[in-house]
């Protein structure tokens, strides 16, 4: 009823939410290539909600298969009703998430397929969501520091893009050069916000 109410008075609820998981182990590296594969269509896209939406379902689908690696996670976000408001906190977002250890990948240089296997292998991978959207979606508007619900929000967001209600898209991660280390100090360092799951 409420929604109907604001849609008469010209209202759209817009969110914006931040999600960090956290996934440790051994096994953790592959995810890296499906993120870094994604970010490269990404820069391709330009801007494109519709192709980003597409490597975003990807992205959530390959993290709800690894959930066995899911160590921490944390969320964060706000409703706003005027799309400025909303698209300036995006911005802010972005900046943080950025500026976050190793999350600003350098795309420009093609890295050679012949790179040694004596790389170091990260035993941990952050991987930062940032997505806005209109209406009401409850499963990303609570605590998702717990396992089961964090699905329920991963599985929200792909429904968001299949419902074409993206408004935003980013995806950032850590460390996003293969080769580079995330270690357990530089976790809590630059992801002081991670509750164990």
């Amino acid at each position: 009823m409420s929604n109907l109410f604001n849609k008469m008075m010209g209202k759209t609820r817009y969110v914006v939410c931040r999600l960090f998981l956290h996934l440790a182990g051994s096994e953790v590296a592959p995810i890296l290539g499906v993120l870094n594969r994604a970010a490269r269509a990404a820069i391709d896209a330009d801007g494109d909600l519709e192709i980003l939406g597409g490597e975003l379902v990807e992205i959530c689908e390959t993290l709800l298969r690894y959930d066995e690696y899911w160590l921490s996670a944390a969320n964060e976000g706000d409703v706003f009703w005027d799309e400025g408001e909303a698209g300036d906190y995006v911005n802010e977002l972005f900046t943080d998430s950025a500026q976050r250890y190793g999350a600003e990948a350098d795309f420009s240089s093609a890295s050679s397929s012949d790179q040694s296997f004596s790389i170091p292998v990260t035993r941990n991978v952050v991987v930062m969501l940032t997505v806005a959207y209109e209406g009401e979606v409850p499963e990303l508007e609570s605590d998702l520091s717990n396992i089961q619900a964090l699905k329920a929000g991963l599985k929200a967001v792909i429904n968001l893009h299949q419902k074409h209600k993206l408004r935003a898209i980013q995806v950032h991660f850590s460390p996003a050069q293969l080769g580079d280390e995330l270690t357990n100090d530089q976790l809590l360092q630059y992801f002081p916000e991670l509750i164990p799951l």
